[in-house]
């Protein structure tokens, strides 16, 4: 990009994190290029250079920037990459999408950047729906005591303060300057919930646009309910993500904003693998990676 033209006033730059999905990866930059109102320029990070998906990037017609990394920075370390350098290269907004999701038609980023300028919001997401049955969510939402798993539950307009960061999401770029971007320690699991933790705490106004779609696999299968569904604990199937998860939450629940409910995290997981799953050595396991990530100690799997 030595020498490049800089991009015009309020152009947008997609930027795209992938890592071995390059199928996944064609379908979701096929849609981002079909957008009414499409990027000005799109930059993908690809954390698995040993399956290279540089031809894929290649393929799209948007303006692109492909960087490929030869050590996995996870989701939070890619998106990091990415979004400097869509700062970079002078986007006025950072549009976050990730390889398996894509939006849920044409018209997505127009309504996004309508909402936000309508609002005066500085981010704004889409609703992250289901990628096989739309009409329920991909993330189960918990809605004061209640949990919500379709989009007709959520309303029809505008959810303030709530947000998905990654899929979909659309930054304006003086918001990065106050927020900054996900922290690499991270890795992934739990990046976009820290993320969202500094922007509550500026008080800048964002929210979820019910207008706007943007589809992904359900994810809902990690959260296990208890009494009834009253509550959940979330329990993912393998032992790389749940490491990821339990510790980085850890760290999170130690951090301004967060500390509150982290007592009452405990009680809920040890409800969960003492009561509900009877597995008192997960549960010893569990409380070992939370301990680990309130000491920072953010060494990988």
């Amino acid at each position: 990009m030595v020498g490049a033209e800089p991009l015009p006033a309020g152009a947008v730059v997609a930027v795209l994190v992938t890592r071995h999905r390059r199928e996944l990866l064609a379908g979701s930059l096929k849609m981002i290029a079909a957008q009414t109102r499409p990027p000005e320029h799109l930059v993908v990070v690809d954390n698995g250079p040993d399956e290279p998906a540089r031809d894929i990037v290649e393929s799209c017609p948007l303006p692109s920037t492909y960087l490929s990394s030869h050590r996995n920075l996870g989701g939070a370390g890619g998106f990091a990459l990415g979004m400097l350098h869509a700062l970079a290269l002078g986007a006025d907004w950072v549009w976050c999408a990730d390889d398996d999701g894509r939006p849920g038609d044409e018209t997505v980023l127009a309504t996004l950047l309508t909402e936000a300028e309508t609002r005066g919001l500085a981010e704004i997401s889409p609703v992250v729906a289901n990628i096989d049955t739309p009409d329920k969510l991909a993330f189960p939402m918990r809605r004061g005591l209640s949990w919500k798993r379709t989009a007709a539950e959520l309303g029809t307009d505008f959810l303030p303060g709530i947000a998905a960061l990654f899929n979909g999401a659309l930054f304006r770029a003086s918001t990065l300057d106050v927020i900054g971007v996900p922290d690499y320690r991270l890795f992934f699991r739990g990046d976009e919930v820290e993320l969202h933790r500094r922007l509550v705490r500026t008080g800048l106004p964002f929210g979820t646009s019910l207008r706007a779609v943007y589809l992904h696999p359900d994810g809902s299968d990690e959260f296990k309910p208890m009494l009834g569904g009253r509550f959940h604990a979330q329990d993912p199937e393998n032992d790389i993500k749940r490491y990821y998860t339990y510790r980085n939450r850890g760290y999170l629940l130690s951090q301004p904003g967060l500390r509150r409910i982290g007592m009452l995290e405990i009680a809920r997981f040890g409800l969960y693998f003492l009561a509900t799953k009877r597995d008192p050595k997960a549960f010893l396991a569990w409380l070992k990676l939370v301990r680990q990530g309130r000491r920072e100690q953010f060494f990988r799997h």
